[in-house]
């Protein structure tokens, strides 16, 4: 697996597209709207590749000069519980050191809270809805 920075608009970005609406939205009855795509060009998306195919992928929202916050994580769901997902986060975190950023933060499907404490992050607060499903905050100090 290649560990790659998607460019927007790209043809890997049209599979992490469709990874993420097949994993994510779609079971919500929730879709993309052109406006949220055209978002998404300010944000950094990286993913990891292999055979020209997005396996695993995740969008990241620079916040501030010192936080980003991770979003819309999908593993393809014939790579899923074999790793990918905790190697796409170390990576991540290893960009992000690279690009100056000390913490990192996300809203963790409940589902997910035990994955992403596996990998140092806290729960900050009470659980709270969004989209519909219950979430957790959680952040992560990098380095």
């Amino acid at each position: 697996m290649e560990f790659v920075e998607i460019d927007w608009n790209s043809n890997l970005y049209s599979q992490e597209i469709e990874l993420r609406d097949r994993l994510l939205r779609a079971p919500l009855g929730l879709a993309f709207s052109s406006e949220e795509l055209a978002a998404e060009s300010s944000e950094l998306h990286f993913a990891l590749v292999d055979e020209e195919q997005v396996r695993a992928c995740a969008v990241i929202v620079p916040l501030s000069a010192d936080l980003a916050k991770l979003r819309q994580m999908a593993v393809h769901e014939n790579y899923q519980r074999q790793g990918l997902g905790s190697s796409l986060i170390h990576q991540i975190e290893l960009a992000l050191q690279r690009r100056g950023f000390p913490k990192i933060e996300l809203n963790a499907r409940e589902e997910a809270v035990a994955f992403y404490q596996g990998l140092g992050y806290q729960t900050v607060g009470d659980r709270f809805m969004e989209v519909g499903i219950p979430h957790w905050k959680m952040h992560h100090e990098l380095g």
